[in-house]
């Protein structure tokens, strides 16, 4: 890194992580009594993590909430986190929730009894409690909008930004986007003509909403300014590869 406060790389908890991947879903599979099923705006999400979802009443997940010995698991819930602006490998997360349905009304409810939690670093199983506690990121929902501008309207900035990445995470790249970003940092991800890795700008201080991210970004922005050139962009711009 170019500058001695990118040492802290905070990131989100596993628990807000999930909570996050749930909050922004807008489709899941579910998988119930040996059928799979693809739900597309048919859930919606508790503050406590619990699911109410809206299904087909010739639907094999009613059949399933109506026979299954309540509180047994039924039922496996997949979500995938997908990054909005064009990327390599744009699932940046999966999420797996087991657990056991119940009808509620017209609606059916699920509740959670296992999560895990894949990403790029691994998976891991999240504590329940931890996971009922958690709330999603405070950006979560302005994330898309956020990227998609960064990369579509300032790729210039995008690219000061890469001043601040190591000179050997950056060799061979041919073009970098914003993967992500959170109240804790912004990612980054460096696309070489056959691989691909991510970097984090961590912030000096955690963004709890958009005016504050702003801020956090100009910081960025004015280490980035004060630091050189990173040469493998240098070199690609005067070989012609980018």
């Amino acid at each position: 890194m170019g500058d001695d406060s990118h040492s802290w790389t905070a990131a989100p908890a596993a628990a807000e992580r999930a909570r996050s991947v749930l909050a922004t879903a807008w489709s899941c599979s579910v998988t119930a009594e040996g059928t799979r099923e693809e739900l597309v705006g048919a859930h919606t999400v508790g503050e406590d993590g619990r699911l109410l979802v809206d299904v087909p009443e010739d639907s094999a997940l009613l059949a399933a909430a109506i026979c299954a010995p309540r509180g047994e698991p039924s039922a496996v819930l997949e979500f995938a986190d997908v990054a909005p602006v064009p990327v390599r490998n744009r699932i940046r997360a999966r999420l797996w929730l087991a657990g056991w349905f119940a009808v509620e009304g017209e609606r059916i409810a699920f509740t959670p009894t296992r999560v895990v939690l894949r990403q790029p670093s691994g998976s891991r199983v999240v504590d329940l409690g931890e996971f009922t506690a958690a709330v999603p990121d405070p950006l979560t929902t302005a994330e898309a909008r956020l990227l998609t501008h960064l990369a579509d309207c300032h790729a210039d900035a995008v690219e000061r930004l890469t001043r601040l990445v190591d000179s050997d995470s950056l060799h061979g790249a041919v073009r970098v986007q914003p993967l992500a970003v959170d109240r804790h940092g912004l990612t980054l991800r460096i696309e070489r003509v056959r691989a691909h890795g991510d970097v984090r700008l961590a912030f000096h201080a955690p963004a709890d909403d958009v005016a504050q991210l702003t801020e956090r970004m100009h910081v960025l922005l004015g280490q980035a300014a004060a630091a050189s050139c990173p040469r493998a962009l240098q070199r690609q711009r005067t070989d012609g590869d980018g």
